[in-house]
C-alpha cells in the first residue's frame, strides 16, 4: 500500500462563504508558491519522489505548476477533484435551503448534496486513486488536494473493500486547515508498555 503525502490547497481566492467543491476559484500565486516551497523542502528532507499528483481544479494545479517550474513532474488526476455540490455548488451557503441540507445529513453517505456527487462516489474516487498507485508499486505518492477528499481518504478501511454502513454527519470529521499536510495511512499509535 503506497504512503499518500497529501497537502491541502491554499483557500481559494472568492470562496468565504460559499459551497465549494467544482467550482473552479483562482488561487492567489504567492499562496501557491508559498505551498509549492513547503513541499519542495520535506521531498529534499524526506527523500520523497519528485513526482507531484494534482486535481484539475486551479487551486490544486497552481501549485503543482510552481514545482514544475523547480524540475518536478507533476500529474493531474480527476479523481482528486472534490465532491461536486451539483447545484449548491458555487453558492452562499445562506442560499443552500436549509432542509436540504438536513436530507443530505440524513443519509452523508448516498444522498447527493444538490443533485451533484454523494460521499460514496467520492471515496469510490478515492479508493480507485490508491489501488491504481498500490497496483503501480508507488511506495510515496505526493498529492496537492481538497479537503473533502483528503477528509474521505481519511476514512477509508486499510483493509480490502469499500467503506460501508451510514455516516454519522455529526461525527464526520472536519477537513485539514488550507495548507495541511496529512499522511495516509495514519501512523499506528504507539503501544507503551507497563
Amino acid at each position: 500500500m503506497p504512503e499518500l503525502w497529501c497537502w491541502r490547497h491554499p483557500r481559494a481566492q472568492g470562496a468565504a462563504g460559499r459551497c465549494i467543491g467544482i467550482t473552479d476559484l483562482p488561487l492567489d500565486p504567492r499562496k501557491a508558491r508559498r505551498l509549492a516551497h513547503r513541499i519542495r523542502a520535506t521531498v529534499r528532507r524526506q527523500g520523497l519522489p519528485r513526482r507531484v499528483w494534482v486535481s484539475p481544479l486551479a487551486r490544486s494545479r497552481g501549485v503543482g505548476a510552481w514545482l514544475v517550474r523547480w524540475g518536478f513532474e507533476c500529474r493531474v488526476d480527476a479523481r482528486l477533484a472534490e465532491l461536486d455540490f451539483g447545484r449548491w455548488d458555487g453558492r452562499p451557503w445562506t442560499a443552500v435551503p436549509w432542509a436540504e441540507v438536513q436530507a443530505w445529513e440524513a443519509d452523508l453517505r448516498h444522498h447527493a448534496p444538490g443533485g451533484g456527487e454523494c460521499l460514496a462516489q467520492l471515496q469510490a474516487r478515492v479508493q480507485a486513486f490508491v489501488r491504481e498507485r498500490d497496483a503501480a508499486a508507488d511506495t510515496a505518492v505526493l498529492l496537492v488536494g481538497h479537503g473533502g477528499w483528503i477528509t474521505a481518504l481519511g476514512q477509508l478501511p486499510l483493509g480490502a473493500g469499500a467503506p460501508q454502513g451510514p455516516i454519522d454527519a455529526a461525527r464526520w470529521p472536519p477537513p485539514p486547515r488550507h495548507g495541511a499536510l496529512v499522511r495516509w495511512p495514519p501512523a499506528p499509535a504507539a503501544v507503551h508498555p507497563r
